[in-house]
């Protein structure tokens, strides 16, 4: 790993009060992030596919409240360089670590993440199993997502998933693209080790289902898929709401923060 460098001498004095982003050089580039709160638990906020730590403002401030909490913009999105890279979840796993020791955290965090993010959590979680000690998956991105579609109607799906990779090509997912369509085996329980975990996950139907992923059957799927998964742990909790589709930290933001706090209760609760 690349030596880390701050940008600037005042970051020097870095305290957790810090209430306004600012910049650190991660592997040559300025990464964003933003530091604030102080507690025995810290939260790592990560984002999802192309977004910067700007997602996460509606309940930055509230859970800054109680925690240490941390939320940045990936390398390319947000106010952080804007490189353009085909990155792999493993690469970006390895800059949320480096951010983090730039930091100064040395325990284990309660990491959060969003829609993409989730890919980059659970390989971090594996690959620095000490430095986890819960997860929570907002809406996670699944590789097991196209599957829903091609169940319900294969042949439509193929037209609608060629489509979308299009689209996500302009949308600005480029530098994770080739690792989100990949749909590769990501880490689960027991690599992940037994940990609390919790996820939020959108069962809201749509009044006209723009693709087969969003009707009526397709939520039901995915409710059921994250269901599965988050109760494969010992530890595991599922929350799946029809309030809100796939930003809950928007439309849904004391949702997410109970839910945050609920899951510290947890792990405190068997911290020994």
């Amino acid at each position: 790993m690349k030596i880390i460098t701050f940008l600037c001498l005042s970051l020097l004095s870095f305290t957790v009060f810090a209430s306004e982003p600012q910049f650190v050089t991660i592997n040559g580039h300025a990464m964003e992030y933003q530091d604030q709160g102080q507690g025995k638990v810290t939260l790592l906020l990560e984002a999802g596919g192309s977004a910067g730590l700007a997602d996460w403002e509606p309940v930055y401030n509230e859970l800054a409240k109680t925690y240490r909490t941390i939320r940045y913009s990936r390398l390319g999105n947000g106010n952080s360089a804007p490189i353009r890279k085909n990155y792999s979840s493993e690469e970006y796993a390895d800059e949320a670590l480096a951010l983090l020791e730039a930091l100064k955290v040395g325990g284990p965090v309660v990491y959060v993440a969003h829609s993409y993010g989730a890919y980059i959590a659970r390989v971090f979680a594996a690959r620095y199993p000490q430095r986890v000690a819960a997860l929570m998956l907002i809406e996670p991105a699944s590789e097991h997502d196209v599957a829903i579609m091609r169940a319900i109607n294969p042949e439509q799906a193929e037209k609608e998933i060629a489509q979308v990779k299009l689209d996500d090509m302009e949308n600005g997912m480029s530098n994770q693209y080739l690792d989100f369509w990949a749909k590769r085996p990501l880490p689960d329980y027991p690599q992940l080790g037994d940990i609390p975990v919790t996820v939020i996950a959108s069962v809201k139907t749509y009044d006209d289902p723009p693709l087969l992923f969003f009707t009526d059957e397709a939520r039901t799927m995915w409710g059921q898929l994250h269901k599965d998964w988050a109760e494969s742990f010992p530890q595991g909790r599922a929350v799946l709401t029809d309030k809100s589709y796939h930003f809950p930290q928007r439309d849904e933001p004391e949702l997410v923060v109970a839910e945050v706090h609920r899951l510290v209760k947890r792990l405190t609760a068997t911290s020994p």
